[in-house]
């Protein structure tokens, strides 16, 4: 079937699923932003961002009913997608005034495990291909994001809107849990208690240290390596103390599978494996997340892919337009 991505069609008016869970999201922060506005940093940037998006979200509808065709729907998914490295460093904005929780969570796994499994991992494996690989897994987490939607768009067009909106609404659940638990992984927590502490067991509270430092040191592995520093550079630039619990990366990378196994057959899925599971890995490999941050995400992403499914289903299903049947 060819993909006429500049033909026009017949389409309905107003909001796509994707825009519209968006300005939900949008709302729900707007409202928390005012709760907490006295509190917080720069609530007028935040708020004027939000009304950017929401009237951006707007004039692309508008412009979309002038040349409807699939390359401009495709446009108008991809903005709302792009948006999320906005809205993911936006979580540390709420969170960063409630109290840790990384105390909690690094006991939990010492009592679990009776150590630190970010700790022996790394410290097990520093060696150069180990660690360029794991780290090549961890930043194949966007590519991986960018196969599985351009698949959809060009083997499942039918599937295209419900796909994007299951995967955006599933970080919209995960970003919610980071603004209300606030956890910032070991490669934040153990620098700034110290690895004489954690050699010992010891994980005292920090309150809100992470308020006023957001500092992240260099990761184990190989410090040279090429993945290494792609990773290293893309942390420095858009990694925030907040996000470790549960794993988003083992999370949407589990329901990215779930999504290539149902639409793309065994093919797309067994070509991602190797790189879901260096990625998943990789998470606590270079101590992002503690490893009860990687088990829940993992058994968090099925349930989190059948609730949002079904609410697509009940209330946003609407198709884009009428499939091509040349």
């Amino acid at each position: 079937m060819a993909l006429d991505l500049f033909k026009r069609v017949e389409t309905r008016k107003g909001l796509f699923a994707i825009e519209k869970i968006t300005l939900i999201y949008n709302l729900l922060t707007t409202i928390l932003i005012l709760f907490l506005f006295q509190r917080m940093d720069h609530p007028w940037h935040m708020l004027l961002d939000r009304a950017m998006i929401a009237a951006m979200t707007f004039l692309l509808m508008y412009l979309y009913r002038l040349a409807p065709c699939r390359f401009s729907a495709f446009v108008r998914v991809i903005l709302q997608m792009s948006l999320l490295s906005y809205w993911y460093p936006d979580t540390f904005e709420f969170n960063r005034f409630f109290p840790n929780l990384d105390h909690i969570f690094a006991t939990i796994e010492q009592f679990l495990f009776q150590g630190q499994p970010s700790i022996w991992f790394s410290n097990a494996f520093p060696h150069l291909i180990v660690s360029e690989a794991f780290n090549m897994g961890y930043f194949f987490y966007y590519p991986m994001m960018l196969i599985v939607v351009l698949y959809y768009f060009f083997r499942r067009f039918e599937l295209f809107e419900k796909m994007s909106f299951v995967l955006v609404t599933c970080f919209f659940v995960y970003y919610l849990i980071y603004i209300f638990v606030p956890v910032a992984g070991p490669q934040f927590y153990f620098p700034a208690i110290g690895m004489d502490h954690v050699s010992q067991g010891v994980f005292p509270s920090i309150g809100d240290y992470f308020n006023y430092h957001q500092e992240l040191l260099p990761g184990p592995g190989y410090q040279h390596g090429f993945f290494y520093n792609l990773v290293e550079g893309s942390q420095q630039v858009g990694e925030r103390p907040t996000a470790a619990f549960p794993s988003s990366h083992v999370g949407i990378s589990t329901i990215l599978m779930i999504m290539a196994w149902r639409g793309g057959g065994k093919t797309l899925f067994f070509c991602l494996m190797p790189f879901y599971v260096l990625l998943c890995g990789a998470t606590v490999y270079i101590q992002a997340h503690y490893l009860i941050d990687a088990i829940v995400g993992f058994f968090s992403a099925p349930l989190i892919y059948v609730l949002v499914t079904c609410i697509f289903k009940k209330w946003f299903a609407v198709p884009l337009f009428a499939a091509s049947k040349d």
